[in-house]
């Protein structure tokens, strides 16, 4: 033995109780399990990451998922108002009206997809059992019976889908429920609902056009009946139907009584070239000259120069005949303006006009299961890739 050196122990064999004897028998077996393990073990990744949640996805949706049945309908705005040239879909369907705004169709839209129409919907179908049949499997069904407002109105929307195609002018609306006749009665309800929503907006819609013409015609109206009875108190108090006849009339008569006199003194004036002033018929024509001199300054005093002459009153009563006309020219404005607001009115009403109607579904068209399994496979293959290229870049940059 050399000085520094210790001869390695070798290690003891285990005791033959422990031994595995060997047997030709056990030698493949043992080779087989080897063989498949080194195989595998490159692909375990792929297995756990790809192919088991893809066949765990497609396990659920071809064993648990239930069949849904989806209803269909699609239906248009027209406006009232007749279009001039027009064409295309319009022509087509004969409905001969103006292309509303796209806001009417956007605004039915989201009416359909609201708490309005949920609550609505329900005073005609109930919306829980519709939605939780007994087909119906765990995960996409209504969970709870009595659900809160925000989950029953989660859930619808994912039922029901509205959609406005701006290029067409056509809405599409779709529903899916687990039956075929709860899809075809949920999307006929919300036709309905539609319908009286567009109903209801046109009636909102003319009140407010006619609002401030009613108003303005109520105003000319009040102002008509104020001046008729001012013009009525006015007559009373001067006991006077027609002023103004009557002030014609007296002026008729003070110009008659005018002339009369004129006629009068000329008379008179000749006579006293020939006749003595002292006989009788100069006397009694110049008793008539001064009778007729009375009338005519009474006459004229009528007319004008006192507080209870023609002409005071006759000015204040042309002022309230002014005023009565204006007030009735107003009032013939008013209703002319309250026409054509209600004519206006009428061309702008919008109306739902079906072009398909909803129908009952005689094939399960979701869920999509072969769609759903191919995606998830590729979705996850793709991550997969992803990931194993940046594994491998580190790799290679750690190496």
């Amino acid at each position: 033995m050399m000085d520094g050196y210790a001869p390695t122990a070798e290690p003891a064999a285990p005791p033959a109780s422990k031994r595995r004897a060997w047997t030709p028998e056990r030698a493949p077996t043992e080779l087989r399990q080897k063989s498949w393990r080194a195989r595998l073990t490159p692909w375990r990744g792929l297995l756990l990451v790809v192919l088991l949640p893809t066949l765990l996805v497609a396990g659920f949706e071809y064993l648990v998922a239930a069949d849904q049945y989806e209803s269909e309908a699609h239906f248009i705005l027209r406006g009232a108002q007749p279009s001039g040239g027009g064409g295309g879909l319009g022509q087509l369907l004969g409905l001969g009206g103006a292309a509303p705004n796209a806001t009417e169709a956007y605004g039915v839209s989201d009416y359909l997809l609201s708490h309005d129409a949920v609550a609505a919907a329900r005073r005609t179908l109930d919306l829980p059992t519709l939605f939780r049949r007994p087909e119906a499997d765990p995960l996409t069904r209504l969970w709870s019976g009595h659900p809160q407002p925000e989950t029953l109105l989660k859930y619808y929307r994912r039922q029901v889908d509205v959609r406005f195609d701006a290029d067409t002018g056509i809405t599409r609306l779709s529903v899916k429920a687990f039956r075929p006749a709860d899809a075809r009665d949920l999307a006929e309800t919300l036709l309905r609902l539609g319908e009286a929503r567009i109903n209801t907006l046109n009636q909102r819609s003319f009140d407010n056009g006619l609002s401030v013409a009613r108003r303005q015609l109520a105003e000319a109206e009040a102002g008509v009946a104020a001046s008729q009875a001012t013009l009525t108190g006015f007559r009373q108090s001067g006991r006077d139907i027609d002023p103004e006849r009557s002030g014609a009339a007296q002026i008729a008569l003070a110009s008659v009584l005018s002339q009369q006199l004129a006629q009068a003194r000329a008379q008179l004036a000749g006579m006293g070239r020939s006749v003595s002033p002292d006989s009788p018929q100069y006397v009694a024509l110049a008793a008539q000259v001064r009778g007729l001199e009375g009338q005519v300054a009474a006459a004229q005093s009528r007319l004008a120069g006192s507080s209870g002459s023609i002409a005071p009153g006759l000015g204040v009563y042309e002022g309230l005949r002014l005023k009565q006309q204006f007030a009735a020219k107003r009032y013939e404005a008013a209703a002319q303006a309250l026409e054509t607001a209600r004519e206006r009115s009428l061309t702008q009403q919008v109306f739902l006009v079906r072009v398909v109607e909803p129908n009952l579904p005689g094939k399960a068209l979701h869920p999509q299961r072969l769609k759903i399994t191919a995606t998830v496979f590729f979705s996850l293959l793709l991550t997969y890739a992803v990931g194993w290229l940046i594994l491998a870049g580190v790799r290679e940059h750690a190496g």
